[in-house]
């Protein structure tokens, strides 16, 4: 096993610890987003924890550390097309005050852009 400096992420074990970690995230996402459009819907799981994944993948990968793989930006954009739609078709029966509804489509939209963002940025090098 390699060993190249004295941090918790500093080694080939860790890197494969947090490219699993990193793994199970982007893995439910892709189920979520696989799955029943109802599940999506802004009041259930996936709903609420898409974007809570997305976030923390976000996390990972500015932390800079070997491990951490982020899916393409098409793949991310795909994800935020099929996402948002739901959104949209189904945040008004929840009947929100006008400036959340507006603040949160913002925060996913910005999400997604980040992390496909993230993503071509990471490609490159």
């Amino acid at each position: 096993m390699g060993t190249w400096g004295a941090g918790n992420f500093d080694s080939d074990t860790a890197a494969d610890h947090l490219g699993d970690l990193a793994g199970r995230l982007v893995t439910e996402v892709t189920e979520a987003m696989a799955g029943d459009p109802v599940e999506l819907e802004p009041d259930e799981y996936w709903g609420v924890t898409v974007p809570c994944n997305l976030e923390l993948l976000l996390v990972l990968d500015r932390q800079g550390w070997v491990g951490v793989t982020l899916p393409s930006p098409e793949v991310i954009r795909a994800w935020q097309k099929t996402f948002l739609a739901v959104w949209e078709a189904t945040i008004d029966g929840l009947e929100p005050k006008p400036e959340y509804k507006d603040e949160r489509r913002a925060v996913l939209n910005e999400t997604f852009e980040r992390l496909a963002e993230a993503s071509a940025a990471g490609s490159q090098h």
